[in-house]
């Protein structure tokens, strides 16, 4: 659900986040209207704002892991993690990680892709809560969550920045709750599908 939706409606703090995010037309390929997280990083205070609502949300859920998809998953994760003191698992992109690891494969729309995690990372019966930017068709967090509950893991919830319109009305991904804080901005709505 997004975040306006419950209980935030009206909430200042989610037209800053909104409007801190830059949109980049045509990129990375004609046709795509990119949401440039990036900008937000450089508003302290709009950064702060995702950071808190994502805590207030998540401190009273005895979440015990917060599990990160690359790359951008590990700028929120993180500090949402030390905020509701539950530890950070990164889950990365093939071949990044040292050691052995438990994979997750998962097609896209142009190919295959994968997401890898620590053997031992996550224990079972560990609440988790998967954190990402950007939720556009759920494909990579539903593999996250196929990876963590391969290991016994209990995913509590995927968390993202930005979904697209195309998750709208679909707020469960594996049947795992999906919390949104904002729609893209679209300066040209043709350019986004």
């Amino acid at each position: 659900m997004f975040a306006e939706e419950n209980g935030l409606h009206g909430d200042p703090r989610i037209k800053a986040i909104s409007d801190a995010i830059r949109v980049v037309p045509h990129f990375p390929k004609p046709g795509i209207m990119f949401q440039d997280i990036t900008t937000l990083l450089l508003d302290p205070k709009a950064f702060r704002y995702t950071v808190d609502i994502f805590v207030d949300r998540y401190r009273d859920k005895k979440i015990s892991v917060v599990a990160g998809v690359e790359a951008r998953g590990f700028i929120f994760g993180p500090p949402i993690a030390l905020a509701i003191g539950a530890k950070f698992v990164p889950l990365r992109k093939p071949r990044k990680l040292p050691g052995e690891v438990i994979s997750e494969a998962y097609v896209l729309e142009y190919g295959t892709d994968c997401l890898e995690m620590h053997v031992g990372a996550v224990q079972p019966g560990e609440s988790v809560l998967i954190v990402d930017d950007l939720v556009a068709t759920g494909g990579t967090l539903s593999a996250a969550i196929r990876l963590l509950e391969r290991v016994g893991a209990e995913v509590v919830e995927c968390a993202c920045v930005i979904g697209l319109p195309l998750v709208k009305g679909n707020w469960r991904l594996n049947g795992v709750p999906l919390y949104v804080l904002v729609e893209p901005r679209l300066d040209d709505l043709e350019c986004t599908l």
